[in-house]
């Protein structure tokens, strides 16, 4: 038997569930989301911060931020994605609103690597759909002002520009979750920015391809280099279980930042990559397609879900299922997005009536005991990102095209 015959059963196994018969209704959760947004926007304050992050387990108020965190720009996608879906003017005014409350980062001195998260997510989702020129003007200052980070001895873009616990400041750190923030490189490099922005965009994703994946192709969090000579200095994490453990979300944020990374270069280097870093994750979940928060944490099974991880990589293996061109691992890629899509959809993952964010059973920081098995914002983003994918596939147009 051929490896992907054996990799196609394997997920068939995994992604078997008898007691859920009918798949994820992308129309029908698209409006739960819409709903729960509505009920989001009649509790925020008047006055910063007023941006929604999280809720604790078993709460119902939000924790508000202000422009600075690095979640900042999820809420305003959020309401730029429910206007796409919806063609609702509340959400086109109130995404206008919220993006707008981001705008000193990009006149500000780069205070870490999330520029991207925060003005793509909002601004960029915003000029896709407005085209609106001062959104653009705001997308490309932001991009030059993250290509300040870039440290061409590395090769990589320094994440924390400041000083952070195991990073042996001065020294240069890179985290997986900057793979994310490439994409706003990219598209400044395609749409008026500086060429040299998609060169620092692509020598990032190498340069971590090499240094940052162990044999298996699981992801260190961060990796510290000499800020002189380039060299490695160690692997560690920040946020998972240990140094060698393979935290979810971390490891997600390599399979969607690989896979839009082959979107924007057609480089099938990336492609592969991105299968790899796939596959080591979906071996190790287990059967309701949702991982816990680190793999290797010792406690499982009881150990605390990752639901933010999930909503990552069902929105990019959608993405990813498109771009493979072997048939059967194709299908599988794409069978895995819709369970995942499916248990997320359950009433034992969305919030309903416990409180108005979409999804319950996130897990943020658990090294520091912050935002465990809780709602949080960039949960709710990808997941209406990949529900909002798989409905543009239902219709037949590219997950590309504008919904309306």
């Amino acid at each position: 038997m051929n490896k992907r015959k054996i990799f196609a059963i394997l997920i068939a196994l995994f992604f078997y569930l008898p007691n859920i018969q009918a798949q994820v209704n992308p129309d029908k959760a698209l409006l739960y989301c819409a709903e729960q947004a509505k009920s989001t926007l009649k509790l925020i304050p008047r006055q910063s911060p007023d941006i929604p992050r999280s809720i604790n387990q078993g709460k119902k108020d939000w924790r508000y931020v202000d422009y600075k965190d690095w979640c900042s720009g999820f809420w305003p996608g959020i309401l730029w994605y429910l206007y796409e879906a919806t063609g609702n003017n509340q959400f086109k005014l109130a995404g206008d609103k919220f993006s707008k409350e981001l705008i000193p980062l990009s006149r500000e001195k780069a205070f870490d690597h999330d520029l991207g998260f925060q003005i793509f997510s909002s601004f960029g989702n915003g000029y896709r759909l407005t085209q609106y020129p001062e959104y653009k003007k705001i997308i490309l200052r932001t991009a030059d002002t993250l290509a300040t980070l870039y440290n061409a001895k590395v090769g990589t873009i320094l994440s924390w520009p400041r000083s952070v616990p195991n990073m042996n400041w001065p020294q240069h750190n890179t985290i997986i979750d900057n793979m994310i923030n490439l994409e706003l490189l990219f598209w400044a490099s395609k749409n008026g920015g500086s060429k040299h922005l998609y060169n620092i965009a692509v020598n990032h994703a190498k340069t971590t391809m090499k240094n940052h994946f162990r044999a298996d192709f699981s992801a260190y969090h961060a990796v510290v280099y000499d800020k002189l000579t380039g060299k490695k200095i160690k692997g560690v994490t920040h946020q998972g279980y240990a140094d060698d453990s393979m935290w979810a979300r971390g490891q997600s944020w390599a399979i969607y930042g690989y896979t839009m990374c082959f979107r924007e270069t057609k480089d099938p280097v990336f492609l592969d990559f991105a299968q790899k870093v796939t596959d080591v994750y979906l071996k190790s979940l287990t059967v309701d397609g949702i991982p816990y928060w680190d793999f290797n944490d010792p406690a499982i099974p009881n150990a605390p879900k990752d639901a933010s991880a999930a909503a990552v990589v069902a929105s990019a293996l959608i993405e990813l299922s498109a771009f493979v061109t072997d048939k059967i691992k194709s299908e599988a890629y794409s069978k895995a997005a819709k369970q995942m899509l499916t248990t997320l959809s359950s009433a034992n993952y969305q919030s309903r009536n416990q409180n108005s964010a979409f999804l319950l059973h996130s897990t943020g920081h658990k090294p520091n005991e912050s935002e465990i098995d809780a709602s949080i914002i960039y949960a709710d983003y990808y997941y209406i990102e990949a529900l909002l994918r798989l409905k543009k596939i239902q219709k037949g147009i590219s997950i590309y095209q504008k919904l309306k």
